[in-house]
Formats: structure tokens, sequence, C-alpha cells
């Protein structure tokens, strides 16, 4: 790496080829220019002088020669070559530019080629030097121009001596000027380097903090709107656009906000934050589609004024189902672990009660006493059963699940389930999944299946194929579907299915969707609920559905995953 010397300052680094819209590659391209204007115009007005025999001399040729080839160098330089980044201790292409401009003005000078004085032609190399080149450079081809003007000042004197002091203070004031002019010219070269490379890292930032700033949004959980004046939308994230029920339409940015009557509340609310020049907040009813209604907490704030630009209102949209979605699990999170505490207490005492309960029944005779012991029995046993599949959720440790062939294991499960319930004639069973392999540890897969079995079973009608179970295969995952006619889930129903202790039965202890739930998100699988038809145009019922994650056979692609011990 090279750093400026003369067009920049000391500190900047430079790339090893130099950008082409930088300042130094502009500034590099006008003096370079400017070399083959002034050789044009040097050939065209000795031709011009000679050819009309203006100027006389028996070097005519010879000079029309030194400027045809001083415009074939510029030209060369101009059309074939690239700057270095300055800063080198000696630069080749200086000798090809400074070099051959000292060499071709002072020969120039010191022949008087058609009398005229060719010395402001010199201000040419020292700007050059002094603008693309280092502050030794400049200084330095300053210092060999006024060599130049004293060298001519003496040949001068030699043909007229009594001129011989003013020709040398001319030639001292001017390349005392020609100092001054070199250092004015690289320091301004310097300061606008810095302030380029300032600009540019500026913009720099400035790029990655909005790449940053589009990432962020994009993937934001929350909707974010950024709304003008006018009610046009300049910015809708993927999550703001759901909210809204339009996010498989292809809008342009900006569209108007109040274009929907859905939007007009989200539109009115922008409306007051820009005029009040006040944060809003409220809750809003959006209508996103047809029976789907989104309660939304909105934020608004104003962006900061910047000059002249047109002041903005970000609105930050908040879906409540969410939120109480996020509430709801982290309180079954502490309820978990308060009720694992719990049932570890409760369990040794239960123990105790039933085995009591069992002495005290073996000195019993009466049948009422007898009857009472036995209601003692089974609610302990209820008691004991509701214990042990809390602590079955809290008993967890690592282990590697072998693929398991996902049709050869519900087909087995779906056989021995059977045979126990006498429901054959109510099943029919549909295994469509091939060879498609699982990671799933075959207990536990058999305690999913036989517990949407029994829930399909208890709610399903005497008909014929009234429950059904179903695998398929997919590109990325296969399904697990079982199917039941049962009546429709009420929607509060639907909302806390798979929670702890939720049951619409009161002998029932309402864990066993949220063991299968905890058991297929350890396993990278996960598990739903939907109202739907088991085949086209038949009728509907109620069907929860498995989505595992394919996995190959090979052993090492088995992956980690929880499983409940004993």
């Amino acid at each position: 790496m090279t750093t400026w010397s003369g067009f920049a300052p000391d500190s900047v680094d430079l790339p090893d080829a130099v950008a082409d819209d930088s300042a130094f590659m502009r500034m590099w391209r006008a003096f370079m220019s400017a070399r083959v204007t002034i050789a044009v115009a040097l050939l065209v007005l000795l031709g011009l002088l000679y050819g009309l025999g203006i100027a006389r001399g028996g070097n005519a040729g010879w000079l029309m020669g030194l400027c045809a080839t001083y415009l074939a160098a510029s030209l060369a330089v101009r059309v074939f070559t690239r700057p270095l980044p300055p800063g080198h201790a000696f630069d080749p292409q200086w000798v090809s530019t400074i070099g051959i401009d000292l060499l071709a003005f002072s020969t120039l000078q010191f022949l008087q080629a058609g009398g005229i004085s060719y010395l402001p032609l010199f201000a040419l190399p020292v700007l050059t030097a002094g603008v693309l080149g280092s502050s030794l450079l400049a200084m330095g081809a300053a210092a060999a121009v006024t060599l130049l003007l004293l060298g001519d000042a003496w040949l001068w004197s030699l043909h007229v001596p009594e001129e011989m002091a003013s020709r040398f203070l001319q030639a001292g004031l001017t390349g005392i000027g020609y100092f001054a002019v070199a250092l004015l010219a690289n320091q301004l070269s310097v300061r606008l380097a810095r302030e380029e490379h300032e600009a540019r890292r500026s913009r720099m930032a400035a790029r990655t903090q909005a790449q940053v700033n589009e990432l962020v949004v994009e993937h934001l959980g929350d909707g974010v709107l950024v709304v003008g004046g006018e009610g046009q939308v300049h910015i809708a994230n993927p999550a703001a656009r759901r909210l809204l029920g339009c996010e498989g339409e292809a809008l342009e940015m900006p569209f108007a906000l109040g274009s929907r009557d859905a939007w007009r509340p989200l539109m009115e609310l922008a409306r007051r934050t820009l005029a009040d020049h006040e944060s809003q907040r409220s809750e809003i009813a959006l209508v996103a589609a047809p029976g789907e209604r989104h309660l939304v907490n909105v934020r608004t704030r104003m962006t900061p004024p910047q000059g002249q630009s047109q002041d903005l209102c970000v609105m930050f949209l908040e879906d409540l189902r969410e939120v109480e979605a996020r509430l709801r699990t982290e309180k079954l999170a502490a309820m978990g672990r308060m009720s694992a505490a719990v049932a570890h207490e409760i369990r040794n005492p239960l123990a105790a009660i039933s085995q009591a309960n069992a002495l005290l029944e073996e000195e019993l005779t009466d049948e009422s006493h007898r009857q009472l012991s036995q209601l003692v029995r089974q609610n302990a046993r209820r008691l004991s059963h509701i214990v042990e599949e809390i602590l079955d959720i809290t008993r967890v440790e690592q282990q590697l699940a072998a693929p398991l062939v996902l049709d050869d294991a519900v087909g087995a499960t779906v056989d021995d389930w059977v045979r126990q319930m006498q429901a054959a004639e109510r099943l029919h069973l549909d295994l469509a999944s091939r060879v498609a392999r699982v990671a799933f540890q075959p207990e536990h897969l058999r305690r999913v299946l036989v517990n949407l079995l029994d829930n399909a079973l208890r709610y399903a009608g005497g008909e014929p194929d009234s429950i059904r179970v179903a695998t398929e295969d997919g590109a990325e995952a296969a399904w697990l579907r079982v199917w039941s006619d049962g009546l429709p889930l009420e929607q509060g129903v639907q909302r806390h299915l798979f929670e702890p202790f939720f049951s619409s039965e009161s002998r029932s202890s309402g864990l066993g969707l949220y063991i299968c739930r905890e058991l297929c998100e350890r396993h990278g699988a996960s598990i739903g609920y939907r109202r739907t038809s088991a085949v086209e145009g038949g009728r509907e019922g109620n069907e929860f559905f498995v989505r595992f994650q394919r996995r190959e056979a090979a052993a090492d692609d088995a992956l980690p995953f929880d499983t409940i011990t004993a």
C-alpha cells in the first residue's frame, strides 16, 4: 500500500490503482489534456509564423519537429497511460510529463523560436507537480524552473550586458512566484484530497448504515411504516405488509396510505403526528382480509429535521396477538417450572396415600367402605399419572435419534392401536410418504400418534372411515395427518389447544396435546390443527398434522435432540 504525499495527507491509505471517479484522476486528465492543447497550439503557431514568413531562422524544421514530438508524447501519455498513486520517492510518470515539459519549453525559450517568450508555459509543470505530486516534487519543479530562468538570464546578459541586472531580477522574482504557486497548489490539493477522503468515508459509513438499517427493518418482528406529508408510504417492511393485508401484492413505493378504507385510521394518526409534531400512541383494528382482523398497537415518531427535506412519520405496528402469545409463553414457562416443583413434592405423599389405602382396604369388610377405598385408589392413580406426565417433560437428556422410516413406524403403531381399541372399521390408513426418513425416537413418535388417535376416537362419529391417518412426502418435509369427522372446535378452544392443563373435559389432565407439542419441538418437528376435509369434496372434520424434517439414512446425519426419560 502507498500513501498520499502531496495530493493527499500522509495518513490516508491508497489502493494500488487510482479510482476513475477520484479527484486525483480527474485532475490528472485535466493536466494531460492541457499538455495536448498546448502542444497543438505551439505546433500551429510556429507553423503559421514560419509559413507566413513572420519568423525566420535556419532551425525552423527542427523546432517544428520538436513541437510535433512533444505533441506525440503528450498524446501517448494521455491516451495510453494511467497515473500511479502519488507518494513514491520517484515515479517514472513524472519523467514523461514534467521532465518532457521542462525540456521542450526550455529548448523553445533558449532558442527564442519565432521571437516569442515561452516563460508563462513553465507554470504548467509547476502546477502539475504541485497538484498531482508531493510537496518535495513541487518544490523541485519550481527550483528547476528557477534555475532555467536564471540560466536564460545569464545567456541573455552575454549578448546584452547592460540588461543583466534587470534580467536576473526578473528571473528571480519569477522563480519566487513559481515557488509560491507550487506551495499553494500543493496545499490546496492536500486539502482537496483530505476532504475527498472524508467524503468517501462518510459515504461508505452512510451506505453501510443504510444497509444495516434496511436489514434490521426487513427482519423486524414489528411492522414499520415511513409516511410522508402527503400520506405516501415510502417504506413498509414485510411485517407491516402482513398487518395491512397486502403481503402478496406487488405494491410500488410510494403508495397512498389512504387508498383503502381499512387503512384510514393509520392515515389519520400519521396526519395528527405530522401536524402536531408530537409522538402518538393508539390501538387500531385493521381488517387485513375478510374475516381476518388484527388489533394493532401503533406508536408514531417524527424524524429529526433535515434541512429542506420533508418531515416523515415513522409508525411502529405491534400485533397485540403476538404480544399476548409472548406473555402466554412466559406464563406457561413459569407455570411449567412451578408445576414440576409441585409435582415432585406431591409424588412422595401421594405414594404414601396409595400404600396406606391399599393396607386399609385389606382390613375393610363393609361394602360401602370398600367402595370409598376404591374411589381413593382411582383418584390417587389419576393424580399419580398427572404427576408422572409433568415430570416426564422436565426430565430430558441429549441423545442421537437414528432416522426411521415414517411409514413403517406409523403403520406399526396404528396396527397395535386398532387391535387394542377394536376400531378397524372406523379407521382408514393411507401411507404415502414411501421411504421418507425422519429424526424421531420411535417411542416418542408412538406416544404422539397414540395421543392423537385417542383424541380422534373420543370425538369421531361411528361411521366407517370416521378416522383417517395419512402420511405424505414433500420436497423438504414429511407429514403425518390424523383426521376425524368430529364437530368443529370453538375458537376459544383452538387458541389454547396445546397449552398445559387446558381441556374441554373435566376429567382430562389437559397435558396430552401439550406433551405432543413438546416432543415434536424437541425433535425439530411442529404440530398444528386445522378444520378441513379428509378428501376433496368430502365431509369436513378436525385434522391434527405433524411436519417432520427429512433426514437421510446415513448415521452421521443424525441430529441431537431432547429425549424424555422415565
